[in-house]
């Protein structure tokens, strides 16, 4: 978990196109089912004002006859937030109530970057301890280094007294300009040592890689879209078609989504002109809208393969989608979330957030990909758990979907609404190699302590090390595996030898990879990881289906 991925600003994208063109600038994702909301004037539909009078007036006249008359003294705050959460769960899955305590932070998951001392922290044995400084940052420029454990903030202890993530981002982060002091516990060192660390502004990435698989082939990961999003994939695409790029594979599994105008304009570097992106339909007439490609992009000839899966959102899938819908790409892994509702953010006066769904979306062929939703918001919420029960995860045959919503692309090929985007080659999830124990493992951020304390001791090993090198001939050896078990049972996860031996090989890539990430960066991570990720290593594959779309040749099928 890092600072700035939870403490951003509230800075709002600006508007890039025109001519009908959605010009909605806020979009945030939630959690797991990654909503999409768009910043507008409030525009008041048609209603019956005097049944919303009578409503609002019976509402006042409950809550002043329970803070008047109930027998037990009563929160009447808490009391009417729990009531608005409650109401808002009769309206769809995604339109929410966010408390002003809890706003700005939800708020800064997608903003550029954040006020803070600038380091990536975790909590071990009920201690905050610095998983790596932010390269620029305040911290770095002090010599904090990773593995350090923060004692005490500002004077007051904070080791042993039940520290929270929230509480870490409220001791840390601050306005820039201002000091925070840390005393810190190192390694090997007996005393104490003591920062003042003045706060700066850190900027934060949704980029996390992007590097040349190959002499033509490009790969970029995006995590979410956030307001910086669309800069850093144009740069990404310019430094790597600079390096010979013909071929893109664009990776957006796991991504929950974000700023729909970032996905807009990065499909928008990819379509050609006028190729219609995504429009939606609301209630009110204002939010009726179309986005169109409108400007001469970056990669609008070479060949593009786009990996999703059940965890890709929102503006994931305006973007596949889109580029499905135009032909333009080849959507290779599982089917995506189904998230087509829009919301809208409305700030409420004692500084509270309502997100209130005002659209839905569609893609270009017309196809809503909301995923149904009824009355009972855990059905919803548990559709992943029923997908792999009912085996959709292993097989594409187990997937039905209503000829009612059959679609058309622009080139005739079959699509279907009605929840999320089906690839247009399924690859099937891979679990011989995962088990619970490894995931009692990383669950207890065992992993990241023995990867501090191996990097602590073995600091000379890496230090001219490429990663080439470290990529070729570096290996987690059943030695190392020893001290994870050993640390692991210190963390009370029982050895279990079955499971162990079952993902032995697995574990050595998952710990190479995050020790990678440690000693090199993001793309050090990813460069290791795919070679165990069964969407991303079909993808790659896929190239000659891709370029018949890109350069359209004959249609592909599965």
């Amino acid at each position: 978990m890092s600072e700035e991925r939870k403490t951003l600003g509230s800075e709002k994208e600006p508007t890039k196109n025109t001519k009908a063109q959605i010009r909605l600038p806020i979009i945030l994702a939630l959690a797991i089912s990654a909503g999409i909301w768009i910043g507008a004037t409030f525009a008041e539909p048609k209603t019956d004002h005097n049944d919303l009078k009578a409503a609002l007036y019976k509402l006042q006249e409950i809550i002043t006859y329970i803070d008047r008359d109930y027998v037990d003294t009563v929160n009447t705050t808490e009391l009417v937030e729990h009531g608005i959460e409650k109401m808002l769960e009769e309206l769809d899955p995604h339109s929410s109530y966010i408390p002003a305590k809890d706003a700005e932070l939800a708020q800064s998951q997608l903003d550029g970057e954040f006020d803070g001392i600038g380091v990536e922290f975790g909590i071990l044995r009920d201690t905050i301890y610095v998983v790596a400084p932010l390269t620029g940052g305040p911290s770095e420029k002090l010599g904090i280094q990773s593995g350090d454990q923060i004692i005490k903030v500002d004077g007051e202890t904070v080791a042993g007294t039940g520290v929270t993530n929230r509480d870490v981002f409220d001791l840390l982060r601050g306005p820039k300009g201002s000091v925070v002091n840390v005393a810190i516990k190192r390694k090997h060192q007996a005393d104490l040592l003591d920062f003042a660390i003045t706060r700066d502004k850190i900027p934060q990435y949704s980029i996390n890689a992007s590097y040349m698989i190959n002499d033509d082939t490009g790969y970029i990961k995006i995590t979410r879209f956030a307001a910086t999003t669309y800069d850093e994939f144009k740069q990404s695409l310019e430094e790597l078609k600079a390096e010979g790029m013909s071929k893109l594979v664009l990776d957006l599994q796991g991504n929950p989504g974000g700023y729909m105008g970032a996905a807009i304009n990065i499909a928008d570097e990819i379509l050609a002109d006028n190729a219609l992106i995504v429009s939606q339909k609301g209630k009110v007439n204002r939010y009726n809208q179309k986005a169109y490609a409108m400007r001469p992009g970056v990669f609008e000839d070479g060949s593009v393969v786009v990996l999703i899966n059940e965890g890709s959102a929102s503006a994931s899938e305006i973007v596949s989608g889109a580029l499905q819908d135009n032909d333009r790409a080849l959507i290779v892994g599982r089917r995506s979330f189904g998230k087509g509702l829009v919301q809208m953010p409305i700030d409420l006066s004692d500084g509270a957030e309502l997100r209130l769904t005002i659209a839905r979306y569609y893609t270009p062929s017309g196809r809503s990909i909301q995923k149904p939703y009824g009355d009972n918001p855990d059905e919803y919420s548990m559709d992943w758990i029923n997908r792999f029960e009912h085996g959709e995860f292993f097989s594409a045959d187990s997937i039905h979907f209503n000829d009612s919503l059959k679609y058309q692309t622009t080139k005739g090929r079959t699509v279907y609404g009605g929840g999320g985007i089906m690839p247009d080659y399924f690859v099937p999830m891979d679990t011989t190699m995962t088990s619970a124990y490894v995931n009692r493992l990383f669950g207890t951020d065992t992993h990241r302590e023995f990867i501090l304390d191996y990097l602590e001791d073995n600091k000379k090993k890496f230090e001219n090390m490429s990663f080439e090198t470290y990529y070729n001939d570096f290996e987690i050896s059943d030695k190392m595996l020893q001290e994870v078990i050993a640390i692991g049972e210190k963390n009370n996860v029982k050895f279990d030898k079955k499971a162990f031996e079952k993902s032995k090989a697995y574990l050595k890539i998952l710990l190479k990879a995050h020790m990678g990430r440690n000693i090199y960066d993001d793309n050090a991570f990813y460069k290791v990881i795919n070679d165990i990720n069964e969407i991303y290593l079909q993808g790659i594959k896929l190239f000659n289906e891709a370029e018949k779309l890109a350069f359209k040749q004959e249609t592909v099928s599965q």
